[in-house]
């Protein structure tokens, strides 16, 4: 009787998360003919985004159309795209380093190579409405933003004196701009501070924001003292990795929690490669894509040393 073995196929390239840097490096790597798999949960960091901003060529594009147009790009050559959460992630080291890939429904998938495009989380401030007000006036990347409200009055939020760079940073769209340190008294140093540089400063800790009449940001609202009218908030908080795939991988991370890369998108494991906001880099859409595509050519070349060998100088 002969015995029939299981026949386990072993993808090129996997990729987890299908924002800009994931897709850029399956667009990529799809035209070196490398057989990619690209696993996406469809939570985007930018849902909340109506338009992307500063990406060349793209300039008011809104996230949901570039994931669209760049999921489309990677079909076309050949690219799987499976709509699913990975929930585990393994590498065995005793077979050539292959990953082995868990999602909530399907078999387990196999790759060569892996590539984390998972982002970050950010964390939202715990106050009465602003969740709902998140991208509609309430804010957290200036660069971002910051345009679309020059000249307006700007609230900078966060605990203590974060916010105090950050109002700094705002500076450049307007010079109307207010602290709020959430119940926490700067000291008379800090004060004075911004007081020389003309900026607004409220310690009172803030209970609410409130919209206007267009569904946007206009108001926030103080446990203490007279509401401030706004044009918009940008706020100064922390960030997490989205995805606990970093560190059930044992990825090398810096004390903030970022994902530590090195030349050409690589990791402390081999075979890993990180692209996009989980390294910490300038948190861009267009870095995230450029970020995608160095990977997935410093990709493309390892595994086409490995099938066909080095020259040796």
């Amino acid at each position: 009787m002969v015995s029939l073995m299981k026949i386990v196929k072993i993808t090129d390239v996997a990729i987890i998360g299908g924002g800009p840097a994931g897709l850029s490096a399956a667009l990529i790597l799809g035209r070196c003919c490398r057989q990619v798999i690209l696993f996406d949960h469809d939570k985007p960091r930018n849902y909340a985004a109506r338009q992307l901003n500063g990406y060349l060529g793209l300039e008011n594009c809104s996230p949901r159309e570039l994931r669209a147009r760049g999921r489309q790009q990677a079909l076309s050559y050949g690219a799987e795209i499976v709509s699913a959460e990975v929930l585990s992630a393994h590498t065995n080291p005793t077979d050539h380093g292959r990953f082995t890939i868990i999602t909530a429904d399907g078999p387990p998938r196999h790759a060569r190579k892996l590539l984390l495009a998972t982002g970050t989380l950010d964390v939202l401030p715990e106050i009465e409405n602003l969740r709902d007000l998140y991208g509609k006036g309430v804010y957290h990347c200036p660069y971002c933003d910051g345009w679309e409200h020059r000249h307006g009055h700007l609230v900078a939020l966060g605990d203590g004196p974060a916010p105090v760079g950050l109002a700094l940073a705002l500076r450049n769209w307007s010079e109307l701009i207010t602290v709020c340190t959430q119940g926490q008294e700067l000291s008379p140093a800090q004060q004075a501070f911004l007081q020389e540089r003309k900026l607004g400063y409220r310690p009172d800790k803030v209970a609410q924001v409130q919209s206007g009449p267009n569904g946007f940001l206009n108001l926030v609202v103080f446990e203490n003292g007279p509401s401030l009218a706004c044009d918009a908030l940008f706020f100064a908080s922390e960030q997490r990795q989205r995805s606990r795939l970093p560190e059930l991988l044992g990825c090398d991370c810096d004390p903030d929690g970022l994902i530590r890369s090195h030349k050409k998108q690589t990791t402390n494991i081999p075979g890993l490669y990180i692209a996009g906001d989980a390294d910490g880099d300038v948190q861009f859409a267009i870095v995230a894509a450029a970020e995608g595509a160095t990977a997935a050519a410093a990709i493309n070349r390892e595994l086409q040393d490995e099938d066909y060998g080095v020259l040796e100088p």
